[in-house]
């Protein structure tokens, strides 16, 4: 199988994706991540500014025409198809649409037996207006997530979406500017070469969090080349296809004039779940928590540990370090560790998951030493 794919690995090929595809071998694909056709033809009407009524660019290029709803339907389910005979049974499948087209993709994906697992909104934050006035203007996009079983283990590096976020859980809602300015890849004649071309930040969020370092990504409607750009950054590999040779010289360059760039301070290596279990007792027991301390959440209530590693308030009466952080959030559970803090006898405030990690620390110097 190496040799097979050896012409395919980083590169980005011309032609009919769905042929190219079937030469790819069975599930041999870490991800994928399609932004295939919106089907999104406007006829001969002409958008124009109202500021200063100049015509406002629409898409009607010749790769997005169908001749109908069927047309359109038979090829995305293809096309699909191919995708998910390609992926690896714990593989990622990304695609993107409007309200033109995403629902109908979302029905063939799960008529094809793939498992969504989440639909994201893309937020721009700098949206073209509704040059009418007929409409909402359109301030979004939905991405879909989805592995090709209900079964598969799939990748979500969670440790990394929530320290690109602030040390706060990755929401589902994701705020990216659309692709403007100097990003944008431009024509011989300095004008925008591809009319959907999606931006970086969107991309590397997407790899970042469903691969791992060393998959293989597969764009079959490549485009300009963001996604073959934001993987060669992100040091993953890519496949890049696409049929029209202005894209395909286009991502090429760009690709060429990409270099990788340091993950040191962007991903986290390894999962929470990956690293050896704690329990809250231990922390007693290693002396750096002791019976009758108080802890203290951050909203400031407080609560004092018992003889038995419990929790106790005059509220909430005894629990464990998460089930007394989900009752007084009102939640049905939640990660205690990422909760409360020990005040010490100075007053001043540690986190438990910070004496979680000494002991943590302890216990794998003690492995590599035996």
């Amino acid at each position: 199988m190496a040799e097979r794919m050896d012409k395919y690995l980083n590169q980005i090929l011309m032609g009919d994706c769905i042929e190219l595809m079937r030469g790819i071998p069975d599930a041999s694909v870490d991800a994928v991540f399609a932004d295939s056709p919106y089907n999104l033809q406007l006829g001969e009407k002409t958008l124009y500014r109202p500021e200063d009524q100049t015509a406002a660019r629409a898409v009607r290029d010749s790769w997005d025409a169908f001749e109908s709803a069927d047309d359109y339907a038979e090829f995305t389910r293809q096309w699909i198809a191919e995708c998910k005979r390609v992926l690896k049974p714990d593989g990622a499948f990304w695609t993107i649409g409007s309200y033109h087209n995403i629902f109908r993709i979302g029905a063939i994906l799960q008529d094809l037996g793939f498992w969504i697992l989440n639909d994201i909104v893309w937020v721009k934050t700098n949206p073209m207006p509704n040059f009418r006035g007929t409409r909402f203007t359109n301030a979004h996009e939905t991405l879909i997530w989805a592995t090709p079983h209900k079964t598969g283990k799939y990748t979500f590096n969670y440790e990394t979406m929530k320290r690109l976020n602030g040390g706060k859980q990755m929401r589902s809602d994701w705020n990216i500017n659309i692709c403007l300015g100097e990003e944008r890849v431009k024509d011989a004649d300095g004008k925008s070469l591809h009319n959907t071309q999606k931006p970086l930040d969107l991309l590397r969020r997407v790899i970042l969090a469903t691969t791992k370092p060393g998959d293989i990504i597969l764009d079959p409607f490549v485009g300009s080349g963001t996604t073959a750009a934001a993987a060669r950054e992100l040091g993953r590999n890519f496949i890049g296809i696409d049929r029209e040779p202005s894209y395909v010289a286009a991502a090429r360059e760009r690709v060429e004039n990409t270099a990788p760039i340091d993950l040191s301070e962007i991903e986290v290596s390894a999962p929470k779940r990956a690293e050896p279990r704690i329990a809250f007792s231990e922390l007693i027991d290693a002396g750096l928590l002791y019976v009758g301390q108080t802890l203290v959440s951050p909203r400031g209530e407080r609560v004092m540990i018992s003889r038995d590693g419990q929790l106790v308030h005059t509220l909430y009466g005894k629990a464990s370090i998460h089930v007394m952080a989900a009752r007084m959030q009102n939640s049905v559970s939640f990660n205690g560790w990422d909760y409360w803090s020990a005040e010490k006898r100075d007053g001043t405030l540690v986190p438990i998951d910070e004496l979680r990690k000494y002991i943590r620390n302890i216990k794998r110097d003690m492995k590599v030493a035996a």
